[in-house]
């Protein structure tokens, strides 16, 4: 029995030195991680509510609502339809988010985060539709991670490459609207 007491306390002491090593060197915690799964509720192409959490689309930049794009015979309400596309990618299901990065809210009070329904990745796939681009000002990452989606879907002069648009961040900036 003092065997099964002396490996019991062994293994509480690695645990206790490996919790402690990891806090100092910088390891990311599991206990401040937010993940969150349930219905959503979308507000524009690009954040969503899921179970009382504000969530913007980690590594992509939606149209907002009020902005225009130009197709070649006509002018459509691009930041309208990028929220219904959104929609179409999560009415009736589960949407699972997890929070990237630091869990401090953005300055509207969303907190970055991957999403997906059914193991789709909700932002990438928002992309491809070509309702959303790569947000390579918020991380190199997603420049790398989405990249290769939204050049397929400007080749297929998908959803907004169908013609030609402001970049959501740049319309943000000459509306004086924030999308972080």
């Amino acid at each position: 029995m003092s065997t099964i007491f002396h490996l019991t306390r062994v293994a509480c002491c690695m645990a206790a030195i490996v919790l402690i090593v990891g806090s100092v060197f910088g390891a990311p915690s599991l206990a401040g991680s937010l993940q969150v799964s349930g219905p959503a509720t979308v507000i524009t192409g690009d954040p969503l509510d899921v179970a009382g959490h504000r969530f913007r689309l980690f590594g992509i930049a939606a149209p907002d609502l009020g902005q225009s794009c130009q197709w070649p015979d006509k002018v459509i309400p691009c930041g309208d339809v990028s929220r219904t596309a959104l929609m179409d990618l999560v009415i009736a299901a589960d949407v699972n988010c997890e929070a990237v990065g630091n869990m401090d809210p953005m300055s509207d009070g969303t907190t970055l985060a991957r999403c997906d329904v059914d193991g789709f990745d909700v932002g990438k796939n928002m992309v491809h539709t070509g309702w959303a681009v790569v947000f390579a000002q918020q991380s190199i990452e997603s420049q790398g991670e989405y990249q290769d989606t939204e050049d397929k879907a400007n080749e297929a002069g998908r959803g907004l490459w169908k013609g030609t648009f402001q970049l959501p961040w740049e319309w943000h900036a000459d509306n004086g609207t924030v999308n972080d």
